[in-house]
């Protein structure tokens, strides 16, 4: 991208950040059944796009010189993880966070980057489990596990 191009998305999306943060203050503190409330994942995401579009502006600040060649823009990747994206929402609760999680990791990484499926399939599974783990065990949230008919 362009210099003059980042620092104004940059600045939108600092603008976007504090916005969530901000009207995460207006959601409930606590949701049935859950320790952690409905208000504090849009809070961090917040803070995460707040803190990652700082780095952006100060890594524009980096720059050499203006960039001017432009890249191919590739739309076939764009449309197979779009589809994951989508079919990733409408098999969240009927596969569950683990098993949809990783397929859509599955086929995310290897859209990006073909090969390497041993560390694809480890990297895909390690982060479905652990964030898993983290948030309904340690956290006490509650997310979609596995289907009954895996269970059983």
């Amino acid at each position: 991208m362009s210099k003059t191009f980042d620092r104004y998305a940059s600045f939108i999306f600092f603008i976007v950040g504090m916005a969530f943060m901000i009207e995460s203050g207006r959601i409930s503190h606590s949701a049935y059944g859950s320790n952690v409330g409905p208000n504090v994942f849009p809070f961090l995401l917040g803070l995460i796009l707040g803190l990652l579009s700082i780095k952006l502006f100060i890594e524009t600040m980096k720059y050499q010189n203006e960039r001017k060649e432009k890249e191919a823009l590739d739309y076939k990747k764009f449309l197979i993880i779009l589809v994951a994206a989508i079919l990733y929402a409408l098999l969240l609760e009927p596969l569950g966070y683990i098993i949809s999680t990783f397929l859509f990791l599955l086929v995310g990484f290897q859209t990006i980057e073909k090969g390497g499926w041993v560390k694809t399939v480890l990297i895909s599974a390690s982060f479905s489990f652990g964030v898993y783990y983290l948030f309904a065990e340690v956290l006490k949230g509650t997310l979609p596990g596995l289907p009954a008919w895996f269970s059983s």
